[in-house]
């Protein structure tokens, strides 16, 4: 793995000048290119509310009054490396991501049908799991998101880094939904794990950036109160260190998979040897995207896994 200063924003501009020029000619006249290679962009941190109050944000239409949320973004320019060829060498218990290539195609093909996805693409994902999660012995999915870029899509892709769940919220979820085992999962290993895959790849558009865990410092992550009509759960903010690590696999195709581990409780343990439970994500724009290239179609499932 390369040093944090190997990956300074100063290396990508090393290019000489007419090899810029000519990977900018290329993005113009060729809609079907995919970028590929180590890049920098403009990654959204979390910035906090300007009247000190906590951070919040409604998952649904907000009370009159309210903003959706209260807090904003610091802007960071950022280099970003391309893990393509090399993904074996990274793991969840480390960076709190992996890879998984070459996944059998799905039994679900449209993913349109909330219901078709759950029967058809659930189990799926829960087998991936117990096959590539080593130790785990129990999967439940409790929800997934569809995100597509189109305006008139319900969800599309996120250009802001976060954490999607903290300790609190993990152990929260435990208890929402599996309430009369809570108390004995608890006292095992609980994570809980978004597997991540484009729907239409390969991904030309807003491609996913996630940050090694090893890189990230507990201080990094700032608590939101991620608030539904009926619960308050969180999530986490990230504020800007020049020492995480970004990372992304160019040109994602569909029958690749990412693990993304939002928590692991093995992590918290003194000695664990543990740095994983706390993957930073964002999409990002890719200033070499092409013109007329095609919107990016994922599908993230969510899932408490347990064990050993």
């Amino acid at each position: 793995m390369a040093t944090a200063a190997a990956l300074q924003p100063t290396a990508a501009h090393n290019l000489s000048q007419s090899a810029r020029a000519e990977a900018t000619y290329e993005t113009k006249v060729d809609s079907t290119y995919i970028p590929r290679g180590d890049t920098i962009a403009t990654l959204n941190y979390f910035a906090p509310p300007e009247d000190g109050a906590v951070p919040f944000n409604y998952v649904e239409e907000p009370p009159e009054g309210q903003p959706q949320r209260n807090y904003g973004v610091f802007s960071v320019e950022a280099p970003i490396r391309d893990i393509r060829g090399r993904e074996s060498e990274y793991n969840l218990d480390r960076d709190a991501f992996a890879v998984v290539l070459n996944v059998p195609e799905s039994a679900e093909k449209d993913f349109v049908n909330e219901e078709s996805v759950k029967k058809n693409y659930y189990p799926e994902v829960e087998k991936l799991i117990l096959d590539n999660v080593p130790g785990s012995n129990r999967v439940f999915i409790f929800d997934h998101t569809i995100r597509r870029s189109d305006p008139n899509a319900p969800r599309g892709p996120v250009s802001r880094v976060h954490i999607d769940q903290t300790v609190k919220s993990a152990t929260q979820r435990v208890h929402v939904h599996l309430p009369d085992e809570a108390e004995k999962l608890l006292q095992g290993r609980y994570r809980i794990i978004n597997i991540w895959r484009p729907l239409n790849g390969p991904v030309q558009a807003s491609p996913l950036a996630f940050a090694s865990s090893a890189s990230f410092r507990n201080e990094d992550l700032v608590p939101v109160e991620h608030r539904y009509p009926d619960r308050t759960g969180e999530t986490a903010g990230i504020i800007y260190n020049k020492d995480q690590q970004w990372n992304y696999l160019s040109g994602m195709q569909n029958n690749e998979r990412l693990f993304l581990e939002c928590f692991d409780s093995e992590a918290l343990k003194p000695g664990s040897g543990v740095q994983g439970g706390r993957v930073p994500h964002t999409a990002f724009q890719d200033t070499r995207t092409p013109e007329g290239a095609v919107g990016r179609e994922s599908i993230e499932v969510r899932a408490l896994v347990f064990g050993p």
